[in-house]
């Protein structure tokens, strides 16, 4: 927000020079951003009157004016703007003047004609980017006063950059007010009267959406001048904070609005159609704004409508065809309070940001609106004159902001500053804040203002006291934090253990975003409907992912089409999942290998990656747990997945993840030249870990016997080893499989396994008979179950 520093000292104006005035306001939370002069330095500009203008004798466009430049001294001075007139007063550059663009005056000869000086408008001046003819001054104007002090422009702005909890100070009151608290300094605020009613007229108002706008302020000014301009003073207030100068009755509605704080708007009354509604769209409704576009209004839009049709959004923009014009004579103005978040949904959904959608979504004091129609009509009446109604008043008292009494505790203070703060200080800061205060021994009751409606608890209370006694003045003191160890259990691997044992593995951590595109996401996982953004930051990035692997796979992809032609990364995050009303979050580990199985290298040969390579990698992960053998790889399946190698990561039969090749119909959608290995599975599945537990070796020797056996293609090898560790039970204390064999002396539809079962005992040392008799079982048992047959 851009204020001026001559306005704000009308109002308070406290013995501390600009720099440090801006410094008090920042270390109060009041950040000033910039400080810049209101104009560039004009030396030798003055107030000029056009006495006579005469046609140039030698060119159409260009004229002879006659300029009184004070001191009874008149110069010719040649112009070419269409707007110079006999009488009218507008700013000359006297010879030896130098403009802002670096233009020096001096005394010239133009088609034939010596001209004098140079008449000026407020673009050459610097006072805006661009101009249409001559800046024109008020009749008051004296020729020959300095352009500067006329204007007043020996002042700068401030832009002060607000936290979005402090709409309060969105105005010259709101920051005036924070100055006096600060500095003791006393408020001078102009003196708003009710202006005397001379016209009984009145407009219904209803109240259709009382939630959304609990209070609406209106009147009626009848027969106003429309053939008035603005006048100069408030003009450059408005160019001061950042507003343009539209027509006298829109400059007051804004002026009030930089002034108070409360957005106002003016309608044409006689473009209006009976009663003044303030409701809820309906179906099919549209409005052309002010700025000339047609926009259709959203459903739950908060309007002002008359019997006919929608005039305006509330809050937001006016419309069009309601507008004030050149032509108006009679005027409704609007000052309402909307509930700010009607306001901010509404401001974004239509991507329309406003200097009054700021305000009112940001809070404006819900006690303001009738002071603010106060002081609108006086300067309207001061300005363009009228015939003023009586204040129309609406009011849904139950759905207003209601005042909070907060307890302050005294001990509270000091324990959350650090520091005692005398019970006289903060009295004197609370009521300077214009808090109303009841005492109760030790404590207070603090009610704040109407407009400080972020303060809401007791913790608000006392950062408004450090606030104002000043931050600097807080002592300066390390926590005293009582220090006591805390058990670490010895269950669980931590992030870091296992993003070391990743790293060792050759993968790259990535961090992708939780907001994904649509598209890739239903591709990914299209039996979940993933929870969608209300205001996405692009379309690509509008809703939450329900798995990790859409963003590493648009990683690799980003990758591959920068010529990387291997990958192997991983991500920790979490996953968004919804379920009954709900969103489960999963904290998730998410892999994803791409290209070689290896870098290039001479001693191992070029291969692909494939389905055992990712493997290896997770049951590494499982072993840091200590259940590396009791996680087991199911066939799975998954719409990503390809259908014939896709595995289901289980311990204990409970599903922890998934394992598999991207589907090559997804693969070829998305441009992978590669195949790509994906993994999943929850890190709560980690927490698991088995404490290790001390064993003795046995000091016996210990047997090997293979065994090679053949059994139907569709039998699972886990199967055929799961059955040999029940069978050889506590005997079998490692167990191989070192071969598998389809071809020639194999009958079709059947492979062979070879198996390696070394045998064991703690206290003693096994004999033939021991080994043999636990063969004889193992082979029996998988017959039995699982119809193998010893291989000759």
């Amino acid at each position: 927000m851009k204020i001026s520093e001559k306005w704000l000292r009308e109002w308070v104006s406290p013995k501390l020079d600009t720099r440090a005035l801006a410094d008090r306001l920042t270390m109060a939370g009041l950040e000033v951003g910039a400080i810049e002069p209101v104009a560039p330095v004009l030396h030798r500009v003055v107030v000029g009157e056009i006495v006579s203008v005469a046609p140039h004798p030698s060119a159409d466009k260009l004229r002879l004016c006659r300029v009184n430049v004070g001191k009874g001294k008149k110069l010719d001075i040649v112009c070419g703007a269409a707007n110079a007139a006999q009488g009218m007063k507008a700013p000359v550059a006297l010879e030896g003047a130098t403009l802002p663009g670096g233009m020096k005056i001096k005394q010239a000869e133009v088609r034939g004609v010596m001209s004098a000086g140079m008449l000026c408008s407020a673009g050459e001046l610097g006072l805006t980017d661009s101009a249409d003819g001559l800046l024109s001054l008020d009749k008051d104007a004296r020729p020959g006063t300095s352009i500067a002090d006329y204007l007043g422009l020996d002042d700068v702005t401030l832009e002060i950059d607000l936290t979005p909890n402090r709409g309060d100070c969105l105005s010259i009151a709101g920051i005036a007010r924070e100055l006096t608290a600060l500095t003791g300094a006393k408020m001078k605020s102009p003196v708003i009267k009710p202006a005397s009613v001379k016209l009984r007229r009145k407009i219904s108002v209803k109240l259709d959406a009382p939630q959304d706008c609990p209070r609406y302020v209106g009147r009626i000014i009848s027969d106003i001048n429309p053939s008035v301009v603005t006048p100069m003073w408030m003009k450059e207030k408005l160019r001061r904070g950042g507003i343009r100068s539209i027509h006298p009755v829109v400059d007051v509605t804004n002026y009030v609005m930089l002034e108070l704080g409360q957005p106002m708007h003016a309608f044409d009354l006689e473009k209006l159609h009976g009663a003044i509604h303030v409701r809820l769209t309906t179906k099919n409704e549209s409005l052309v704004l002010l700025d000339g576009n047609t926009i259709k209004i959203e459903p739950g839009s908060l309007l002002i409508a008359d019997d006919r049709q929608p005039l305006a959004l509330a809050g937001i923009m006016g419309g069009f065809h309601s507008a004030v014009t050149n032509s108006t004579r009679h005027l409704f103005l609007e000052s309402a309070w909307f509930r700010p978040e009607t306001i901010s949904v509404r401001a974004r959904s239509q991507g329309l940001q406003t200097d009054s959608s700021q305000r009112f979504e940001r809070g404006v004091d819900p006690d303001l609106q009738r002071r603010a129609m106060e002081r609108a009509t006086s300067l309207l009446l001061g300005i363009v004159g009228g015939k003023p109604g009586p204040v129309i008043e609406q009011t849904a008292g139950r759905h207003l902001p209601r005042a909070v009494s907060i307890a302050l505790r005294v001990d509270r203070v000091e324990r959350l500053l650090g520091m005692n703060v005398p019970a006289r200080i903060i009295e004197s800061i609370l009521k300077r804040l214009g808090m109303k205060l009841k005492k109760s021994r030790s404590n207070w009751i603090v009610t704040p203002p109407s407009y400080r409606f972020d303060i809401e608890r007791e913790a608000d209370l006392i950062e408004e006291i450090a606030r104002i006694h000043g931050y600097d003045k807080l002592p300066t003191r390390h926590p005293r934090i009582p220090m006591s160890a805390r058990p670490v259990a010895e269950s669980g691997v931590s992030e870091t253990r296992l993003r070391a044992a990743l790293i060792d593995r050759d993968y790259q951590e990535v961090i992708t975003y939780s907001f994904v595109d649509p598209k890739i996401q239903n591709l990914i996982d299209p039996e979940i409907p993933p929870l969608a953004l209300a205001n996405p930051i692009s379309a690509d990035m509008a809703v939450m992912r329900t798995s990790l692997w859409p963003g590493l796979l648009q990683t690799i992809l980003y990758n591959q089409n920068r010529q990387q032609t291997r990958a192997r990364l991983f991500e920790i995050g979490r996953s968004f999942l919804p379920r009954d009303q709900d969103v489960v979050q999963e904290h998730m580990l998410g892999g994803a290998v791409y290209g070689d199985a290896v870098a290039e290298q001479w001693g191992a040969a070029r291969r692909a990656v494939d389905l055992y390579d990712a493997k290896a990698d997770i049951e590494a992960l499982f072993a840091l747990a200590g259940i590396g053998r009791e996680v087991l790889f199911r066939p799975g399946k998954h719409p990503a997945l390809h259908p014939g190698q896709t595995a289901e990561i289980q311990y204990h039969g409970q599903p922890l993840g998934l394992l598999g090749l991207l589907h090559p119909a997804i693969q070829a959608h998305l441009g992978f030249s590669q195949p790509v290995v994906l993994y999943e599975f929850r890190l709560s599945s980690l927490g698991w870990e088995r404490i290790p537990i001390f064993k003795e070796f046995s000091r016996f020797p210990s047997i090997r016997r293979d065994l090679a056996i053949m059994v139907n293609e569709a039998i699972p090898a886990q199967s055929v080893l799961e059955c040999v560790q029940k069978t050889a039970g506590s005997l079998l204390v490692n167990l191989e499989l070192f071969d598998e064999y389809r071809g020639k002396g194999i009958d079709s539809g059947r492979k062979s396994l070879a198996l390696g079962l070394t045998l064991q005992h703690s206290s003693r040392t096994l004999n033939e008979t021991d080994v043999e008799q636990v063969m004889a079982e193992v082979i029996t048992t998988l017959g039995a179950k699982l119809g193998a047959l010893p291989r000759q």
